[in-house]
C-alpha cells in the first residue's frame, strides 16, 4: 500500500500555537497529530474540572482549529489528538459546533473510556493510557478528525498505521516500528533540532516540526518540511528516541517495541530511515496516571551579595526557624551562582531558595511569606528577594498503577454516534504475563590505552534527560564507534552516581543499546512524587542530561 505520511503539531498543551497551520502548508501530508498531554497537563486539566465540569479538555486546540479546519479539509488531511484531556466527548462536540459554525463538513469522532477516576477515592484524575485501536476504528469508519482522552503517545500514530495498512493486533513488528515513528514525533520540534545537545549543528532559531512516512513493513523515514528550520540526522533522532525511556522493552498497550533492535541511517539531507523494529506481545496490564493534590506550597529566594555568602545563608535560616516550626516539608537549596571580584551585582549573588510544604495552605501562605517579609529591615546586610511569597497554591502528586485490559471499557463513539468497543488485545497461548529477562548486550573491545586529558563529558557525547513520575532517565550516545567503545566502558552506574551526586544514594539502573551507540540510565526517585510536587530545582529533569555532559572526566585526547 501507498506511503502514509503523518506529522506533528503539538508536543504539549501550549506548544507553537502556529504549527497546525505550518504543517498544514508546509507540505504534503495524510495525517496530522498533535500530543497535547502530559502527568502535570492532566493535573491542570483536573483543576480546570473542579471548577467547570464541561471543562478538562485543551481549548487552545479548538483555536488552532478555527484557523485551520477549512484548510485540513481542502487539503485532505485528517486530524488526530489528544486534545480531549479529560473531557474527550465535550471536545468532539465543541469541535462539531465549531465546524457548523465555519461551514466545514467535517465527520468527528472520540475514543473514551480511559477515565478510571471513579475507582480511584481520592484521585483528582485517574487515567489508563490506551492504544491506537479505538483511533483506527473512527479512521477506518470515515472520521476527518478524531479527538481522544488519554492515549500513549505513540498511540496518535499506531492508530492512523493500523487504519491504513489493516495491521492486524498480533502484527507486532509491523506495530511495534509505528510505536518507535509515533515516540519520535510525539515531542514535536525534539525530532528536528529542539533542545538537541549539538545544537549548534544547524539553524534551530525556529525548527520545523517532524513527520515520518510510514511504509506497512513498518519501517519508516523521519523528516520535515522542506524549507523549514532545524535539521533532522542521526543524532536528533538518537535523543529523542532515547527520551523518556528506559531498558530494551518500550511496552505499550498495543504491542512491545524492543528498542534494542531500532538501526537508524541517514538516507539523505533531512531523512533518517528507521527499521530493524521488532515487537513483542504488550503487557497484560495497562498503565494508570493517577494524579491528586498533595497539599500546598510555598517558596522564596532570598539573594544574597557579595561577601559572606554562607554566614548569611545561616542567619537567615536561623531567622526563618521559628516560622518553619510546624510546617512538614522544609527544604533549603544555596546555589552559589556568585564570583568574586564580580563585575555586576548579578554575577555577585547567590540564590537560597526556600520551598515549603503542608496540607495547611495557612501554615505555608501567610505564616511563611509574613516571616519572610519581615526579615527586610532587621535581615542580613544587602537583604532581598526575588519576588515576595505569595498565599500558597496547591501542588499535585502524580503516581501510576496497574489495571487488566479488561478492567477499562475502550470504545471508539464514531462520528454517526455508535460505539465500537474495542477488544483488549489477545495474549499468545504460551504467554505467562512475565517477558523474558533480556540479556545485557556485550560490551564493545575497549579503547587500547593512551593519553587522557581531563575533559567535559559532552565534547564526546550527546544526552537528554526526562521524567516519569519520580524517576529521570538520562539517555547518553556517542557520536563515533570509538567513542561508543570508550563511553561503554568509562560511565557505568557506579560512575554515574559520582558525577549526579543527588544520584548517590539512589537506584541507578543502566541499559545498553549498541545499535544506537547509546546508555540509557534510570534514576529512581531523584524527583520525589513528580513534575507536579516541585520537589527540585528542575523538576521535570529536563537538564539532567546536560549537567551530566558539563561534568569533567578523563577523555583519551584521540576523541577529543
Amino acid at each position: 500500500m501507498s506511503v502514509l505520511r503523518v506529522g506533528n503539531a503539538s508536543g504539549f498543551y501550549g506548544d507553537r500555537f502556529s504549527a497546525m497551520r505550518e504543517m498544514l502548508t508546509g507540505g504534503e501530508l495524510d495525517v496530522l497529530t498533535g500530543d497535547y498531554l502530559a502527568e502535570l497537563t492532566m493535573l491542570i486539566l483536573g483543576r480546570d474540572r473542579l471548577k467547570d465540569p464541561g471543562a478538562g479538555y485543551a481549548r487552545t486546540f479548538l483555536r488552532q482549529l478555527e484557523e485551520c479546519l477549512g484548510l485540513a479539509h481542502e487539503r485532505g488531511v485528517r486530524i488526530v489528538a489528544n486534545a480531549g484531556g479529560l473531557n474527550p466527548a465535550g471536545l468532539a462536540d465543541a469541535v462539531r459546533a465549531l465546524a457548523e459554525r465555519l461551514g466545514v463538513p467535517v465527520r468527528v469522532a472520540h475514543v473514551e473510556g480511559d477515565d478510571l477516576t471513579a475507582a480511584h477515592p481520592g484521585a483528582l484524575a485517574a487515567h489508563a493510557y490506551l492504544g491506537g485501536f479505538g483511533i483506527a476504528a473512527c479512521l477506518r469508519a470515515g472520521a476527518d478528525v478524531v479527538v481522544t482522552g488519554r492515549v500513549t503517545d505513540a498511540a496518535l500514530v499506531t492508530g492512523p498505521a493500523v487504519a491504513h495498512f489493516g495491521w492486524e493486533p498480533t502484527e507486532y513488528d509491523r506495530l511495534a516500528g509505528a510505536v518507535v515513528a509515533g515516540h519520535l514525533l510525539e515531542c514535536g520540534a525534539q525530532a528536528t533540532g529542539g533542545n538537541y545537545a549539538f545544537f549548534r549543528d544547524g539553524d534551530v532559531r525556529h525548527p520545523g516540526f517532524p513527520l515520518a512516512e510510514l511504509h506497512a513493513d513498518g519501517t519508516s523515514v523521519v523528516t520535515k518540511h522542506d524549507g523549514t528550520g532545524g535539521f533532522v540526522d542521526v543524532g536528533t533522532v538518537t535523543a529523542q528516541l532515547l527520551y523518556e525511556t528506559g531498558g530494551a522493552r518500550y511496552a505499550g498497550p498495543d504491542v512491545t517495541a524492543r528498542l534494542d533492535t531500532v538501526r537508524l541511517s541517514q538516507e539523505g539531507p533531512d531523512r533518517v530511515r528507521v527499521e530493524g523494529v521488532r515487537g513483542e506481545a504488550p503487557p497484560p496490564t495497562l498503565k494508570v496516571g493517577l494524579n491528586r493534590l498533595g497539599g500546598f506550597r510555598n517558596e522564596v529566594v532570598f539573594v544574597l551579595t557579595g561577601l559572606d555568602v554562607e554566614a548569611k545563608a545561616d542567619l537567615v535560616r536561623a531567622q526563618m526557624e521559628p516560622a518553619l516550626g510546624k510546617i512538614t516539608d522544609v527544604r533549603w537549596d544555596l546555589a552559589r551562582t556568585d564570583r568574586p571580584d564580580a563585575p555586576t551585582e548579578e554575577t555577585a549573588s547567590a540564590l537560597l531558595r526556600l520551598v515549603v510544604r503542608d496540607a495547611d495552605q495557612q501554615v505555608v501562605g501567610r505564616a511563611l511569606s509574613g516571616a519572610a517579609i519581615e526579615l527586610a529591615l532587621s535581615g542580613y546586610p544587602g537583604f532581598h528577594v526575588l519576588a515576595p511569597p505569595g498565599k500558597g497554591a496547591p501542588y499535585g502528586v502524580f503516581e501510576d498503577v496497574y489495571v487488566p485490559h479488561g478492567a477499562v471499557d475502550h470504545v471508539a463513539v464514531l462520528h454517526d454516534g455508535r460505539r465500537v468497543s474495542v477488544p483488549p488485545p489477545r495474549p499468545p497461548a504460551q504467554d505467562t504475563g512475565v517477558p523474558a529477562h533480556v540479556p545485557e548486550p556485550p560490551l564493545p573491545p575497549p579503547l587500547p590505552p593512551g593519553p587522557v586529558r581531563r575533559a567535559p563529558l559532552g565534547l564526546v557525547a550527546g544526552a537528554r534527560s526526562g521524567d516519569k513520575g519520580g524517576n529521570a532517565n538520562v539517555g547518553v550516545w556517542a557520536r563515533t564507534d570509538d567513542a561508543w567503545r570508550w563511553l561503554a566502558h568509562e560511565l557505568t552506574a557506579d560512575r554515574f552516581r559520582e558525577l549526579i551526586p543527588e544520584a548517590r544514594d539512589l537506584p541507578v539502573t543502566r541499559h545498553q543499546l549498541p545499535h544506537l551507540r547509546a546508555l540509557n540510565f534510570v534514576v529512581e526517585g531523584i524527583l520525589g512524587e513528580g513534575v507536579a510536587a516541585q520537589a527540585r530545582f528542575d523538576p521535570q529533569a529536563k537538564a539532567l542530561g546536560e549537567w551530566l555532559r558539563a561534568r569533567h572526566l578523563d577523555i583519551p585526547e584521540s576523541l577529543l
